[in-house]
């Protein structure tokens, strides 16, 4: 550890065990932090906290989203769409994809609490996501880089989400997964985990995207990088698949409901929670709306304001992507994920307190983040990721009471 390698040159106790067992050990001394963080702040909540002043650890595990994903399991989606007082869709099951509450569902059978199958299912597809990160980034990169890329994403700021009652820890296992499969040109896994990844998490048509940007790279590059006739077959077959599984949620919503917007509508409920009133989708409206909101109602600037750092931040991530060195180490597969996901997100997202889980799905990076060698460097990621854990977990456990809190 001197050195700041976690995987020392000399053969050792530690250098001799298998990857996974290196890997899940190190992801359960990241979750027993993120437990002490957890009871932590559970002997913090009070009045004031969504929680109460008597919290539990179980009742963590249950709050916020997850306690959707617990009606999901218990009581399945609505026929009829609920409505506000003022006669507006509320908000509803339609939001949340079945997967992962149902899964957890299976597995707390034997122990009788859904709460418990969440945690475990979560836990479990957290350290099959470290896994399978690690073993596509060792593709790219050193044992070094590619075992503190895991540090870094097993202890990251949003690092409960691990062992709480979120879908995302099985998302992300599904996604390093297709990444995974798409760099190895695996192609035929990929019409098994696209609709895994579709139904357990918003997102899906992202991964449509990538599979179009990744089929025009590899055309580009047929020359020098043979593109046989069944890998067009298998790009065009799979981003057609991946759109499907994008809209089929949407027109089943619409059948059981008999309102072809009852999606559309359940998403823009929680929109409420942050501008009142009646709100319209189209591709970019949301961040349109969150540049007058944030830097207008909230800061006292002008919408101006966000509009112009809204464009400098997309031409300083469009950066990164294209031209930054570790980025660029990480491969083209990872980089247009990267670039196909930021831009579904600017295309649907309203940018607020949930942004930071959102950007979940661009873990891989963090294997840019662990590249540069240095002791002090490596550490000091570290401690910012365990600041940063801590801090999310205090403001949305501990306190959560603000708008501002939501994970």
């Amino acid at each position: 550890m001197a050195d700041g390698q976690l995987t020392p040159e000399a053969p050792s106790r530690w250098g001799r065990l298998p990857a996974a067992a290196r890997i899940g050990i190190l992801y359960l001394a990241a979750r027993v932090v993120t437990t002490v963080f957890l009871l932590v702040a559970a002997e913090l909540s009070g009045f004031g906290s969504r929680f109460g002043p008597d919290a539990r650890l179980n009742d963590l595990v249950l709050g916020w989203d997850a306690r959707w994903y617990w009606i999901v399991a218990e009581t399945g989606y609505p026929s009829t769409l609920p409505l506000t007082d003022a006669g507006m869709v509320a908000e509803n099951q339609w939001a949340f994809m079945p997967l992962y509450a149902y899964l957890a569902r299976l597995v707390s059978i034997p122990f009788g609490s859904w709460a418990v199958g969440a945690f475990l299912v979560s836990i479990a597809a957290g350290y099959g996501a470290s896994y399978v990160l690690y073993r596509m980034l060792r593709e790219r990169v050193d044992e070094s880089a590619a075992t503190w890329s895991v540090v870094f994403f097993a202890s990251a700021p949003l690092a409960a989400l691990f062992q709480v009652g979120y879908a995302e820890s099985l998302a992300l296992l599904w996604l390093f997964l297709a990444l995974w499969c798409v760099h190895r040109r695996r192609f035929g896994w990929l019409y098994l985990l696209i609709p895994l990844l579709g139904y357990t998490r918003p997102g899906i048509l992202a991964f449509a995207l990538f599979l179009a940007l990744y089929g025009i790279w590899r055309w580009v590059r047929r020359r020098r990088d043979a593109l046989p006739a069944r890998e067009v077959v298998h790009i065009v077959a799979l981003g057609l698949l991946a759109v499907a599984v994008g809209f089929s949620w949407q027109v089943l919503a619409g059948w059981v409901t008999g309102d072809p917007g009852a999606y559309l509508a359940t998403e823009l409920a929680w929109r409420r929670n942050w501008i009142p009133g009646p709100a319209e989708f189209f591709p970019l409206e949301g961040f349109v709306s969150a540049a007058a909101f944030w830097f207008g109602s909230v800061w006292g600037l002008t919408p101006l304001v966000g509009y112009i750092a809204l464009v400098l931040l997309v031409l300083a991530l469009a950066a990164v992507l294209m031209f930054e060195p570790h980025v660029r180490r990480l491969g083209v597969e990872v980089r247009l994920w990267s670039a196909s996901y930021l831009i579904y997100l600017l295309l649907v997202f309203f940018p607020q307190s949930s942004v930071f889980r959102l950007l979940l799905p661009l873990s891989p990076l963090w294997g840019a983040v662990a590249l540069p060698r240095s002791p002090l460097w490596r550490s000091g990621v570290l401690v910012a990721c365990l600041v940063g854990q801590w801090w999310w977990i205090y403001n949305v456990y501990a306190l959560g009471n603000a708008f501002w809190q939501i994970p």
